[in-house]
């Protein structure tokens, strides 16, 4: 998390207008979401990453970063990949047990091929956003954009009680460790579960000493900062119009083919 805030406010795409950024990252999200074209998704994947690495951030650190939500989506298209039937017919692999059979279907499985692309293409445009964008530029431009404050203060709030969180997690973790509190699994077991009860306790008194200062210096519900004049840049504007309007074209060319989803419903 400290990490992705530290490049957010390094990175080389840091003086490109948020504006641009945010609407790049979300049309782009919302094709991934809506096309069954496995090369669109495919395709805006890769593209995210060349964007996130144009901004200076190693590609190292990007595929670490895409490795935790990876790990998730495998297990949950497995899931998605097998199915339980009477008979084996229609399947590639199975096992029969008797009265029903359980294995992975062809429809079965090109259905998660086709989610777990999407899942990716999604995730890389939440990652371009947040490791070029700092959450104050977001929050800038969902407040010119007419949000509702209420969501606005209550996602920045959120965000910031994220790294009073993850703070305390480490100091617990620190003093536990010190004291020798994982040199073995049966120990470590023990620290987790007194680390996992103190946590939420610590967290929401340090909640409320921020609070506690935050009312002091004022607050009444809104948090303002001054914001950062942004150019737009026509040749930003009409670079991401050309991308999206690229990958939308190949999505209606693959559907108008058939491809992977006309094998998923005939």
């Amino acid at each position: 998390m400290f990490q992705i805030d530290q490049y957010a406010y390094s990175n080389r795409l840091l003086t490109v207008h948020p504006g641009e950024k945010l609407a790049f990252a979300v049309i782009t999200m919302i094709i991934c979401l809506i096309s069954q074209s496995l090369a669109a998704l495919l395709a805006a994947a890769v593209l995210m990453a060349g964007a996130v690495i144009l901004a200076g951030i190693p590609l190292r650190v990007y595929l670490k970063l895409m490795t935790v939500p990876a790990s998730f989506l495998v297990i949950a298209v497995g899931a998605v990949a097998v199915s339980i039937s009477g008979n084996g017919e229609g399947y590639l692999w199975g096992v029969d047990l008797g009265r029903f059979y359980i294995g992975i279907g062809s429809c079965n499985l090109d259905l998660s091929i086709l989610l777990l692309c999407r899942s990716l293409g999604a995730i890389s445009c939440l990652y371009f956003l947040s490791l070029t964008t700092p959450m104050v530029e977001v929050i800038s431009i969902l407040r010119k954009l007419r949000v509702p404050p209420l969501f606005i203060e209550l996602m920045g709030l959120i965000y910031r009680f994220i790294f009073v969180l993850v703070e305390t997690a480490e100091s617990i973790y620190t003093s536990q460790s010190s004291r020798l509190g994982y040199r073995n699994l049966k120990t470590g077991y023990s620290s987790l579960g007194i680390l996992a009860a103190n946590l939420l306790v610590r967290a929401y008194r340090r909640s409320e000493i921020l609070f506690t200062t935050l009312s002091s210096r004022g607050y009444t519900g809104e948090i303002r900062v001054l914001e950062t004049q942004f150019a737009v840049s026509g040749k930003n504007i009409l670079a991401i119009m050309a991308i999206d309007v690229l990958l939308i074209l190949l999505s209606l060319a693959e559907m108008s083919g058939g491809g992977l989803i006309g094998r998923i419903y005939n």
